[in-house]
């Protein structure tokens, strides 16, 4: 037990220097929300990273879809490195970078605003994410307090660990703004790259290596013989959602695509690209990799499903590891966990100080009243997640949280900002419509999940759907609705045809 609190305070009291140590980068909103748009290659690479996955992958997802699909859930993590992290940082991170300083915009609301000339998108889209962004916040604490009740026993209570947790993640983004939390998703990203890899080999160990463990795998008692350990596992519609969901819908969430704003330059795009698309094999790959045995890790199944539910199956998968071991899962999940709730809260409170408050409520706001008023914001919205996350027996599971949550935000924002920062013909009804469609879609789920169809009514599925729709609602009824301003989108787009000289190995001269 010492040797498990020993860890979590030398974590804590690091992730606090930091936010120390960075405040000097919060003096203006450029500062405290990007950094100064001066972030290198590997911070950059890192945050993407690590506010990708968290508590929500490594216990809630790895497990619902470990013991769903067997080791093809591993799928699912490559799925999320070559889809959501390769493809996303290839179609996005350049142009997102380029258009976003052309407009002066700092928040993906904001970017609407300007780039669709419509206030009123900007205020309604800063409404979804606010709204939105709760659901996946309580679903990092509910995560983290089923490896707390493992490991600590009634030694440190739960509703004591998301006090904590909140407290401290608010005091280090609060005081360094988002160079702390690049910095610390770095530190963080190391823990969770060294700390998956030890978890793995030390599940598997424990039954025999990877062939053992394949073995026992393909003769589970309650499934259809081998299917387990089958290629594409015994749902693979089921399975081909989950990859939608999880790697399509990156493209779509502000606190993602909010990295792209703060690289430095292209030389780091091509560094983070590839720095990314390896932490998220390892991670990622290694948590579905390891959820893949889910069905042998001693939880009892009745008529197929998990007892304790599908929150309750990697918990149990490590609780009989030594304690050193459970220590380092422990900061493994607090490192995910943390990271990926400084981004949250980092996107929610910009959003509402600069695409509601500003300009719209208060008229004239200096720079440094921007930064107090975001600095508010994060205090209110981790002191609302957390009372959620303590009332945790009234959330559902984890991953139908997660799905509600992406579903509703990259329904209503993939499309119209992907075919935004490519084609200069997508009309301000066409976003609309994707914004209604896609938040709607899962506000409906929510409250009516059961008259939808079958294959809906999973919020996976649905999100996928939302998603999916979107790409195609975008472009028809930007082809039937008023076409956009020439003049206006031309300018928009000028930051694209600006001339750069590269040295010849970059391109071939005339």
């Amino acid at each position: 037990m010492a040797v498990k609190i020993i860890m979590l305070i030398v974590f804590f009291a690091v992730m606090l220097g930091v936010g120390f140590y960075c405040k000097k980068h919060t003096t203006d909103v450029s500062g405290f929300v990007l950094g100064g748009r001066n972030v290198g290659p590997w911070l950059t690479a890192f945050a993407y990273g690590t506010s990708y996955f968290s508590a929500v992958i490594f216990v809630g997802y790895a497990g619902q879809f470990g013991w769903k699909f067997g080791i093809a859930s591993t799928w699912i993590g490559l799925g999320n490195a070559f889809l959501g992290s390769l493809l996303a940082w290839v179609i996005l991170g350049r142009r997102t970078r380029l258009q976003t300083q052309h407009l002066g915009t700092a928040t993906m609301p904001e970017y609407f605003g300007k780039r669709f000339d419509s206030n009123a998108l900007k205020i309604v889209a800063s409404l979804i994410v606010f709204v939105f962004l709760i659901p996946y916040t309580a679903s990092l604490y509910n995560g983290l307090s089923r490896l707390f009740e493992m490991a600590f026993g009634n030694y440190v209570t739960y509703d004591t660990c998301v006090i904590v947790m909140a407290v401290l993640t608010g005091v280090y983004v609060i005081a360094g703004g988002y160079m702390a939390t690049a910095i610390n998703d770095f530190i963080q990203g190391l823990i969770m790259l060294g700390g998956i890899i030890a978890v793995i080999a030390a599940v598997l160990s424990g039954h025999g290596g990877f062939m053992g463990a394949i073995t026992e795998l393909a003769n589970v008692e309650h499934a259809v013989p081998g299917a387990y350990a089958s290629f594409f596992g015994p749902d693979p519609l089921g399975l081909f959602s989950v990859v939608i969901l999880t790697s399509l819908g990156t493209w779509g969430l502000p606190q993602m695509v909010q990295k792209f704003y703060a690289i430095k330059s292209e030389k780091n795009i091509a560094k983070g690209t590839i720095i990314s698309t390896i932490f998220a094999i390892v991670v990622a790959g290694g948590c579905y990799f390891l959820g893949g045995f889910a069905q042998i890790s001693g939880v009892e199944a009745v008529s197929g499903n998990p007892v304790g539910g599908y929150d309750a199956v990697i918990p149990a998968m490590l609780s009989g590891m030594p304690d050193i071991l459970i220590g380092v899962v422990i900061v493994l999940v607090l490192s995910a966990s943390m990271s990926t709730l400084s981004s949250l809260v980092m996107a929610s409170s910009s959003t509402l100080t600069l695409d509601m408050i500003k300009g719209h409520i208060v008229k004239d706001m200096s720079e440094k009243k921007q930064v107090l008023v975001m600095r508010i914001f994060i205090v209110i919205f981790i002191a609302v997640s957390a009372f959620i996350a303590i009332n945790k027996d009234k959330l559902g599971y984890i991953a139908d949280m997660m799905g509600i949550s992406w579903g509703a935000l990259a329904g209503a924002f993939l499309a119209p900002f992907l075919y935004g920062l490519y084609a200069k013909w997508v009309s301000k009804p066409a976003v609309w419509a994707s914004f209604i469609f896609g938040s709607g879609i899962m506000i409906l789920n929510m409250f009516f999940r059961s008259s939808f169809p079958v294959v809906l009514q999973s919020p996976i599925n649905c999100g996928a759907f939302a998603m999916i729709a979107g790409l195609v609602i975008v472009p028809v009824v930007s082809l039937i609705t008023k076409k956009p301003d020439k003049q206006l989108v031309d300018n928009m787009f000028s930051c694209y045809e600006s001339k750069v000289t590269v040295s010849a190995k970059k391109a071939l001269g005339e």
